[in-house]
């Protein structure tokens, strides 16, 4: 969500910050903008919706300077018009944030009986004025920002430039991620170290409450990192080492079919670092136990994680025989939930800082429970605040609708759940070898189904024309149900619901009509004559029926059918297969109905604020 580039430099900088916002243009956004320093003036060019308008703008009318920031936002207060789109700035200050500051409003008020006009509707313009009055009243750019940040309530990375101090680049973190990047000529900040990966393999992650202030003499640079109560401290240098070629598509339309076709090589990678393949056991090393008599197993999670979640918990129950909660994250906190020591909370995310995830892990650290952070991101504020993680290595995922990282959360929590079945015992050992040769077997099940993409792409046309679209799924086949539900309105913005489906006729078969499609995924598995059941109810009353499946004998009497015949599987590699499906039916109904695949409207990759 929003995206921040600070470069300070001796050369020009505006093509360099564009290029940077590119690479953030995965994480959403509906305006951007620059804001550079030339001759201790503050120039800025901004524009709503994609940043090539911004691109045009500066061809047209360019800025000059060594020292800028750049934003992709997406919009909280006020709508994405060029107005409200930042940098904001008053002659003296200039700066870009994400998040949200939750008590602007009567720091607006205040500042407005002071005389401060407003040009915009953004909660970060209250920022801009305090920290121009502090500047006004003689203060040095740092004293000015600490004492703003005082003021502040809420979460919020910012980056800050100032007229009369063109050598400074101060930074600031609370709630949002930041990483400062280092080299010999030239320092940087960004919302994400890959964001600086042409530039520089060398980042700083900012803790919590953390202020960096940049400074550069002549041809050196130097940079001091102050924590939440104005200490100066040092914050260790990682060496990354960061492709970049994930920017490019690489031949595909769009990011999302090209993420989609690399699952069967991310879940390759995914299941070998967790798998010893002579032995065929699990190597996750783990220095607790699920083995505790006590231990209860609560996973918590938003959105697609949230999905892969809910899988997991049919699979910990039955192989490890461990009581599972699943939770949304944005609610777990709110319901004052009971936690214990001997809980074991597994927190699942993409990114590693998804605002409500995060705040949940941390309750849970206060609660004395043992944590475990699945993520994607190797240095993100989820891994350094979990007591310990696990990763899923899928790489860079641009494409704002997770695919890749999806299938890789649910390859490392069926592995978890097959590692607490060894420890509890509750399997033989020699079935859970057998677990493992199936799950490596699954990467080829994939690249099976993504060889004959035509039938997605004609039950997509199909679909494109439709206004609604039912799902409906058994055991870990209904959180899949959920996830193809989730995926085709986030691209295609069909509304889209999913059913357990023994639930039809507790409501929502009511919903059915002969011309709201049914999307049934249905392998013959051991629910599969239920499944069927359920699909020809709907058929008899006149729908037109979809069906993924792996039976080829599978037919149902209705005035519109559709089969997609998929690989045979079993119960646990199933969700791996019919997920790879329904990415696919979503990606080509949004391709038929021409919206934007890969940056969805409304939608951030990481959501960061509440």
């Amino acid at each position: 969500m929003c995206g921040i580039i600070g470069i300070l430099s001796c050369n020009p900088v505006s093509e360099r910050i564009i290029d940077g916002l590119s690479r953030l243009e995965y994480r959403g956004y509906d305006s951007a903008g620059i804001a550079t320093i030339h001759k201790n003036t503050i120039y800025k060019r901004r524009s709503e919706g994609k940043l090539q308008s911004l691109k045009d703008l500066l061809q047209q009318d360019p800025i000059q300077g060594s020292t800028g920031i750049g934003h992709t936002r997406w919009a909280t207060h006020g709508s994405p018009t060029h107005q409200n789109a930042h940098p904001h700035a008053t002659d003296r200050v200039a700066v870009v944030h994400n998040g949200i500051i939750e008590n602007y409003q009567l720091l607006k008020d205040d500042l407005i009986k002071r005389g401060v006009v407003f040009r915009s509707e953004t909660d970060t313009e209250v920022v801009v004025h305090l920290i121009d009055q502090a500047l006004q009243a003689g203060k040095a750019p740092e004293v000015a920002v600490q004492e703003t940040l005082l003021k502040l309530h809420g979460a919020f990375a910012l980056a800050i430039i100032f007229s009369e101090n063109p050598d400074t680049l101060i930074g600031a973190r609370r709630g949002s991620p930041l990483v400062l990047g280092i080299n010999n000529n030239e320092l940087f900040l960004g919302s994400d170290a890959w964001a600086l990966a042409p530039w520089t393999q060398e980042v700083c992650y900012l803790e919590e409450g953390d202020v960096v202030v940049m400074k550069r003499n002549d041809s050196d640079y130097s940079y001091t990192v102050f924590d939440e109560s104005g200490e100066g401290v040092s914050r260790p240098i990682k060496h990354l080492n960061l492709a970049t070629g994930a920017a490019s598509k690489g031949g595909y339309s769009h990011f999302m079919l090209k993420e989609i076709f690399e699952q069967a090589q991310t879940l390759s990678d995914t299941f070998l670092s967790l798998i010893d393949e002579e032995t065929f056991e699990t190597r996750i090393n783990l220095p607790f136990s699920f083995a505790d008599q006590h231990a209860r197993l609560v996973l918590i999670a938003c959105g697609s994680s949230y999905y892969a979640s809910l899988t997991a918990k049919y699979w910990f129950e039955k192989y490890a025989k461990i009581p599972c909660e699943v939770d949304l994250a944005s609610e777990f906190r709110y319901r004052d939930p009971v936690l214990s020591k001997d809980d074991i909370c597994i927190f699942v995310s993409q990114s590693g800082e998804t605002s409500d995830t995060l705040a949940a892990l941390n309750l849970a650290k206060s609660k004395g429970c043992t944590t475990l952070a699945i993520v994607n991101v190797p240095e993100s504020s989820m891994v350094r605040a979990a007591d310990y993680h696990v990763l899923t290595l899928a790489g860079p995922e641009i494409g704002v609708a997770s695919t890749k990282a999806f299938t890789a959360q649910l390859a490392v929590l069926c592995m978890l759940a097959l590692k607490a079945a060894e420890q509890r015992k509750s399997i033989d050992v020699s079935r859970i070898s057998d677990y493992v040769r199936e799950l490596l077997h699954v990467p080829k099940l994939v690249a099976q189904v993504l060889q004959d993409i035509s039938l997605f792409d004609k039950l997509g046309l199909k679909l494109s024309q439709t206004r609604d679209v039912l799902f409906i799924g058994r055991g870990t086949n209904y959180p899949i149900a959920l996830e193809g539900a989730l995926k085709l309105k986030e691209i295609s913005y069909i509304h889209a619901e999913a059913y357990a489906a023994g639930e039809l006729k507790h409501g929502p078969i009511a919903l059915v009509d002969k011309v709201t499609p049914l999307i049934a995924i249905a392998p013959n598995d051991s629910w599969f004559e239920k499944t069927a059941s359920n699909i020809q109810e709907v058929a008899s009353r006149g729908a037109p029926i979809m069906v993924l499946t792996d039976d080829p004998l599978f037919t149902v009497n209705s005035v519109e059918f559709h089969k997609i015949l998929l690989p045979k599987t079993t119960s646990m590699s199933a969700c791996f297969i019919y997920t790879v499906a329904v990415q696919c039916i979503a990606y080509y109904t949004a391709l038929h109905k021409g919206t934007d695949v890969d940056q969805p409207r409304n939608l951030a990759k990481s959501v960061t604020v509440e």
